[in-house]
C-alpha cells in the first residue's frame, strides 16, 4: 500500500491490511458522503479514511482524547497521555496533509451524534472497548448508517466488551450483514435479508468467529501472566499481541 507509506511511525494497532480494508470503504464513499470514525488515538486510522476519501466527502473523526481505554493497557493513562495523544494526532493529520479534510469532534462518542447530521456512508468504531459503550456506538451509530452503507469495528472478536457487544447487537440483528474481517477489524454491511433464513444464516455466520475470539482471549491471558518472557528464555517466538 504504497499509497499509505505516511502511516510509518504513527502509533495505533491498525494492521496494513485493516487499513487497506479501511481505505476501499473509503474510496467507495461517493461525493459529499460522510465517514464516521469513533477513536482516533493519533491519527493512524483517520489518515487512511481520510486519503481514501473523494474530493468532497467529509471525514469526522471523534475522539474526547481523555485518556486511553483501548490496546493491551485498558482503562490507562489519563491528563497527560491525553494532551500527548491530541497533540500527536493533530501533527500526524498535518504531516500527512489531510487535516483540512477532516473534522474533528473532541467529545464523547455520545454526546456527539447530535453534532453530525444526515446518513453515514462509512462508520468505523474504534472507541471505548467496555461492553455498554461498545454497544451503545454499535447500537445507537449504527442506526445512523444509511442503506448499502458500511460498518467496520475494531477488536471485533478479540476485545470480550466488543465482543459481547456484536453478540448482543449484531448477531440477532435485523440490519447488518457480515462481510468478513481482517484479523480483529469486522466489516458489516447495511444490506441485510429481511428473511427469517438470511437473519439466522448471518448469526451463524458471525457465531462461527467465537472459537477464533477464544483464542485470542487465551493468547491474552497467556501474555498477561508472562508467557512472553517464558518464551524468549526457551528461544521461541514471542506472539503479538492479538489486534
Amino acid at each position: 500500500m504504497g499509497e499509505l507509506d505516511v502511516l510509518d511511525g504513527i502509533e495505533g494497532w491498525l494492521t496494513e491490511a485493516q487499513a487497506g480494508r479501511l481505505f476501499d470503504a473509503a474510496a467507495g464513499v461517493a461525493p459529499g458522503g460522510r465517514i464516521v470514525e469513533i477513536g482516533s488515538f493519533r491519527g493512524r486510522s483517520t489518515i487512511v479514511l481520510a486519503s481514501a476519501a473523494p474530493e468532497g466527502a467529509t471525514v469526522f473523526a471523534i475522539d474526547p482524547h481523555a485518556g486511553n481505554d483501548r490496546g493491551p493497557e485498558e482503562i490507562s493513562g489519563y491528563a497527560a497521555a491525553a494532551a500527548d495523544d491530541h497533540a500527536a494526532f493533530l501533527a500526524n493529520l498535518d504531516a500527512a496533509g489531510v487535516e483540512d479534510r477532516v473534522t474533528h469532534l473532541r467529545m464523547f462518542s455520545d454526546a456527539a451524534l447530535a453534532e453530525i447530521e444526515g446518513p453515514i456512508d462509512v462508520l468505523y468504531v474504534d472507541g471505548a472497548h467496555r461492553f455498554a459503550p461498545a454497544r451503545a456506538d454499535i447500537r445507537d451509530w449504527g442506526r445512523r448508517v444509511g442503506a448499502d452503507g458500511t460498518l467496520l469495528i475494531h477488536d471485533s472478536f478479540s476485545s470480550v466488551g466488543v465482543t459481547m457487544a456484536i453478540v448482543r447487537e449484531l448477531v440477532p440483528g435485523r440490519r447488518f450483514r457480515y462481510v468478513g474481517r481482517s484479523r480483529s477489524l469486522a466489516e458489516y454491511r447495511a444490506d441485510l435479508p429481511v428473511s427469517d433464513v438470511g437473519r439466522v444464516t448471518n448469526g451463524v455466520v458471525q457465531l462461527g468467529q467465537l472459537p477464533w475470539f477464544a483464542r485470542n482471549l487465551t493468547l491474552k491471558v497467556a501474555l498477561t501472566l508472562g508467557y512472553g518472557s517464558l518464551a524468549r528464555r526457551l528461544g521461541r517466538p514471542v506472539p503479538e499481541w492479538p489486534y
